[in-house]
């Protein structure tokens, strides 16, 4: 079992056993487990993780972001 949790609220959880693809159920105004999915896609078809040299971004308004290529995130 995979328990994931963010402060605004969202949720997944996901189960399985010896290696069936996992049951998920999710919550929240963010899906936490698809965008697991996309950074475990992109290691897996790249060989690394989006974030290895990413540049730090912080914005006036203290929002901070981490850039990549076409790659983004804000923390």
């Amino acid at each position: 079992m995979a328990l994931m949790a963010h402060a605004d609220g969202s949720w997944a959880r996901a189960t399985a056993h010896a290696d069936e693809a996992p049951q998920v159920h999710q919550g929240g105004p963010r899906r936490l487990w698809d965008l697991l999915d996309e950074v475990r896609s992109h290691w897996l078809t790249n060989g690394e993780l989006p974030v290895r040299g990413a540049k730090v971004f912080v914005k006036p308004d203290g929002s901070t972001y981490l850039a990549r290529g076409k790659w983004l995130a804000k923390l």
